[in-house]
């Protein structure tokens, strides 16, 4: 199967580079400058003090949509699969970028955060679209270097609809890679939801607290009020029809009141750096919904509010 990841950052990049690591067919779809930069220093991944490079690791630019080939020999298109590692805010441009490498059978397979960008992809691609969603701590460093930041990392994919289908369970067998678990799901909206409710709740709480959650565990109100920002994403999702599972729950809980714990996310690690930020899709989208369904939200809009600031200030 061949696959074309889009983007070569910290997502697309770590597990573009397992895939490449266990045989798999894969090219990145990226901006002529990483293009560049690929092949001239390779795909370098860290973890740890350990750092792999893959040397000329097979590129595309979406100038290379109406060639013949790309500059590696490859064929422009159509790929069996696209999984996009974007950012949400790049997605109008992705879209752009991918439909010359889409056929009618591609799967389209988008690991972004939150749900908002479903409709926009099925408007585009229609039921080529699946769910997906991903769990990596990683960032892309200056020098150009992948880093992975923590332990565990998981690809999780499934028809929109419901179900498993003969071409869920093909793609997820061709995205089975090294450093990192690929699972289908049954009910793939619900991992999302679930996901949604853990990158909220700690997007918000940092980015409101302007901290780690061990720093904010250790004020008089840090802990209290983390859980009630769990609480009220929770009571969105649930009116959602999404209820998180008392284990999940517990998870997010425990995960965001851990003393000590240097845990932060995308979300506060882009605002700290000056960077554009998730806000509408992670939060934004949350607190239209809380008002949508008459949920009382209050801290969830003061963090939606609060990056608004810095946005209004970029």
């Amino acid at each position: 199967m061949r696959v074309l990841v889009v983007g070569a950052g910290a997502v697309g990049g770590y597990f573009g580079a397992g895939l490449i690591e266990a045989g798999r067919d894969v090219t990145f779809l990226v901006r002529e400058r990483r293009a560049d930069a690929l092949r001239r220093e390779g795909l370098r991944v860290a973890v740890g003090d350990t750092v792999t490079v893959h040397e000329h690791p097979q590129t595309v630019t979406a100038a290379d949509a109406g060639a013949a080939g790309t500059a590696d020999g490859g064929t422009a298109a159509p790929f069996d699969a696209v999984v996009l590692s974007v950012k949400a805010y790049a997605l109008d441009a992705a879209i752009d970028d991918i439909t010359p490498f889409v056929g009618a059978d591609t799967m389209v397979l988008p690991l972004l955060n939150g749900m908002r960008h479903l409709d926009r992809l099925q408007d585009a691609f229609g039921d080529r679209v699946l769910g997906g969603l991903c769990v990596i701590a990683a960032q892309l460093e200056e020098g150009g270097v992948v880093r992975r930041l923590a332990p565990g990392a998981s690809i999780t994919l499934g028809e929109l609809a419901g179900g498993e289908s003969d071409r869920t369970t093909a793609l997820a067998a061709a995205l089975t890679g090294q450093g990192f678990e690929t699972r289908l799901s049954a009910d793939v909206r619900a991992a999302m939801w679930q996901k949604w409710v853990f990158l909220a709740s700690g997007g918000a709480t940092t980015s409101l607290h302007d901290g780690a959650v061990g720093e904010i565990v250790a004020t008089p109100t840090g802990a209290l009020s983390t859980l009630r920002i769990i609480d009220e994403i929770a009571a969105v999702a649930t009116a959602e029809g999404y209820p998180p599972s008392a284990r999940a729950l517990e998870t997010v809980r425990s995960a965001l009141t851990e003393p000590g714990s240097s845990f932060t996310t995308s979300l506060f690690r882009d605002l700290r750096q000056g960077l554009t930020v998730e806000n509408e899709h992670i939060l934004g989208d949350l607190v239209e919904r809380a008002v949508r369904r008459g949920v009382d939200a209050p801290l969830l809009s003061a963090a939606y509010a609060r990056i608004r600031v810095y946005e209004n200030r970029l």
